[in-house]
């Protein structure tokens, strides 16, 4: 990891409680995950200690010895069953001005949160903040793979300058794929709807929702730094949705926001015969 040459108002800014508690993260759990002590001591092991949450629409006791474990609040929802109900709500559980929405099978490097809320504040009006990530595969982190590397070309544009406020910028970023990590993503709730994500989608959600994004008034804001890590295994809701026609109907319906009918339909096969793996060349 780099070091991180940060400026003396930076830290002054951190040592101001308040401000550091602009920060939350929210653990989305579902059922009995092996990997979430794993993502929740990542949270409280950050440099810039923030609020930590667990939020599930699928209590049980492991969920909630875990949080007892660990002493933290446990927000149990009611509603409708859904990903995009469940974010929201998870989303809507935090009474901080950042919100992350921590998948519970991720991790966190420790500058996580500190290097969010240095960017944050020094960008006028930003939407949302995310960093690089790598893939944990086996238990083994993984920097380099033709996915990452994708993703890292089509994020170029935004890697020259650190953020994007220009509304054909975010859009072209967006327009051959999901290049943004959606665990490694700081929501700016002031600058975003109260309910950001919509039903109807699968392994596209976050893409669906970082469209939305793009066409509004605020500034993407992207470091470089693979602070986070998203675990790939065969358990995962991606996985099975990638082995499916909906994934293929999903990045059509995406595709075609932002090309003609014809041309989004010859990405998509591009896309479907490339798909070889969960190396979520789209998704995150």
């Amino acid at each position: 990891m780099p070091s991180l040459n940060y400026s003396v108002e930076f830290f002054l800014y951190l040592c101001d409680n308040t401000l550091m508690n602009t920060l939350s993260f929210v653990v989305c759990a579902y059922k009995e995950s092996p990997y979430l002590r794993d993502c929740i001591q990542s949270l409280l092991s950050q440099k810039a200690p923030c609020p930590v949450y667990i939020s599930t629409s699928t209590p049980n006791s492991f969920i909630e010895s875990t949080a007892k474990e660990y002493a933290l609040p446990l927000v149990i929802q009611d509603h409708t069953p859904g990903i995009a109900e469940d974010w929201n709500s998870a989303y809507a559980a935090a009474d901080t001005d950042y919100v992350v929405l921590s998948h519970q099978d991720d991790v966190y490097e420790p500058e996580y949160a500190e290097a969010a809320l240095e960017a944050l504040g020094r960008t006028p009006r930003p939407l949302i903040f995310f960093s690089d990530y790598y893939e944990i595969r086996s238990g083994q982190r993984v920097t380099d793979t033709k996915n990452l590397r994708i993703k890292r070309k089509l994020l170029r544009p935004l890697a020259k300058n650190g953020s994007a406020a220009s509304v054909s910028v975010k859009r072209r970023i967006l327009s051959l794929g999901n290049p943004v990590c959606c665990p490694a993503v700081t929501y700016v709730k002031a600058n975003l709807p109260d309910k950001p994500f919509r039903s109807g989608m699968g392994s596209n959600l976050d893409w669906e929702a970082w469209e939305r994004f793009s066409r509004m008034e605020g500034s993407f804001v992207y470091d470089t730094r693979m602070l986070a890590g998203h675990r790939i295994h065969a358990a995962s809701t991606t996985t099975d949705l990638i082995g499916s026609d909906r994934r293929t109907a999903e990045d059509l319906e995406m595709l075609r926001k932002f090309w003609p009918a014809p041309v989004a339909a010859a990405i998509n096969r591009i896309y479907k015969h490339a798909e070889a793996s969960n190396s979520e060349n789209r998704g995150s």
